[in-house]
């Protein structure tokens, strides 16, 4: 089970999504962490920066005359420029870099960056106030035919270690996030394969359905994916072949058979009518023997066809009664007893009563030939089955698997046939969805006919 399980193409694919998974968060784990550790300032700081100076663009309240007069900002942030006016600062500018608006500790004159303000629009530069070290942000906002300019500094130490704080539990994380992942990944994997899957399990069902009764079926594609397809494509085209190849072999053997059944019909009559010839009785045997083959050729193709069965309801005891006439003459020249035995009344089945008196009196004349002189051979009928019982010397344990092979004949057997007998009885079951048993009794072989 375990084998079959790391063997099948659900395990595959099972394995090699989880180590995909693995791996690619791996390297892009990795990697953030690279970038977080050796280049932060442009990871977090650049970000900070720019969502203060958006901040503060959103929150900029302008007066009738187009000037700003006051900046509404989020609480938190602020919080921020009121408790650390020394590390965080920010300034309103018109065109002409004259200040209109400034945080606590921002106030004043002089300017943070030398040159055109439209030149630093969008990057963080390295200046600094007083005598510490800031990183200065610009951006422009326009309101109306006015552009305004927003600075937002903030000092290189505070920027540190604020990464700092952001940057130590990024490597837990990631590994707890890559754990996680991985965990509910290889949990629902199994059950997108099974649904993935599902089309071609369908598919495998009813190939196992098709059997040489029912060549006409073709495996459906709707719902089956493209890379299938031509799996399927294939499948079906070798059912035809398969159909074309059966239907010509069947086709052979039904005329074959029709074909030689009247030349034996004649040479047995020209042997009659000859007189001198030696040995007729053993030339009556052959030729007897071989139309007997020859019939049971016949019945064979019949049977391996299912469109030859007409169904209806048959009567069990009245078809067993028939079989025991019409091997009557058989048993008494063996000194071998027909007896019948019910022990209810059986109810009328479905099926082919022609097929069932073949599928009979085939398993009951094998009794009378496998049984010895002074013997009986009993039918019984139940409401589930017809058993068929003899007293001769058996069966061997290793002969039972090749029983209802086509031609096999056992090595020690008595009697003479050709080895289609049980076969074509296997072929009349297969088709009425019947069972077939044969089992060693302590003297003599049970065969039985199980109708459900």
């Amino acid at each position: 089970m375990l084998n079959h399980w790391i063997r099948s193409l659900s395990a595959r694919l099972w394995v090699t999504s989880i180590v995909a998974l693995a791996i690619s968060l791996t390297v892009l784990a990795t990697a953030a962490t690279y970038a977080f550790n050796h280049f932060p300032q442009q990871m977090l700081g650049l970000h900070e920066e720019m969502e203060s100076a958006k901040a503060i663009a959103h929150g900029l309240r302008f007066d009738g005359a187009g000037r700003p007069v006051s900046v509404a900002l989020p609480t938190q942030m602020a919080w921020l420029f009121e408790v650390a006016p020394t590390e965080l600062k920010y300034r309103v500018l018109d065109d002409h870099r004259n200040v209109l608006l400034a945080s606590n500790g921002a106030k004043g004159s002089e300017a943070w960056i030398a040159g055109d303000l439209s030149g630093s629009v969008g990057d963080v530069q390295r200046t600094e106030i007083g005598t510490k070290p800031f990183a200065v942000l610009t951006l422009r906002v326009a309101h109306g035919p006015t552009v305004f300019y927003i600075q937002t500094a903030t000092a290189e130490r505070f920027v540190g270690a604020l990464i700092a704080n952001k940057v130590k539990p990024i490597p837990a994380i990631i590994k707890t996030i890559i754990v996680v992942a991985t965990i509910i990944f290889g949990l629902t994997f199994p059950f997108t394969v099974h649904r993935v899957l599902k089309p071609l399990r369908e598919a495998s069902r009813a190939a196992a359905r098709i059997t040489p009764r029912n060549l006409t079926t073709r495996l459906s594609i709707e719902g089956v994916p493209s890379e299938i397809k031509p799996l399927i494509h294939a499948f079906n085209e070798a059912l035809d072949r398969l159909e074309n190849g059966f239907a010509v072999q069947q086709q052979f053997l039904a005329s074959a058979a029709h074909e030689l059944q009247t030349p034996l019909t004649l040479i047995r009559g020209q042997i009659e009518l000859q007189p001198g010839i030696d040995d007729k009785d053993l030339l009556f045997r052959e030729i007897d023997l071989m139309a007997r083959q020859v019939r049971q050729l016949l019945h064979l193709a019949e049977v391996s066809e299912s469109q030859n069965f007409s169904f209806g309801e048959v009567n069990i005891v009245d078809v067993v009664q028939d079989v025991m006439v019409y091997l009557a003459r058989k048993a008494d020249r063996k000194e071998v007893k027909l007896r019948l035995e019910t022990t209810v009344a059986p109810p009328s089945i479905w099926a082919d009563r022609s097929a069932l008196f073949i599928l009979l009196k085939n398993i009951v004349e094998n009794a009378i030939n496998a049984s010895p002189a002074h013997s009986a051979v009993v039918l019984s009928v139940d409401a589930v089955s017809v058993q068929v019982l003899d007293e001769g010397q058996g069966i061997r344990q290793e002969h039972l698997p090749f029983l209802f092979k086509r031609f096999w004949r056992a090595p020690d057997a008595q009697h003479d046939g050709a080895g289609l007998g049980l076969a074509i009885c296997k072929e009349i079951a297969t088709a009425h969805e019947w069972r077939l048993t044969v089992s060693s009794l302590v003297s003599g072989t049970r065969f039985a006919v199980w109708f459900s």
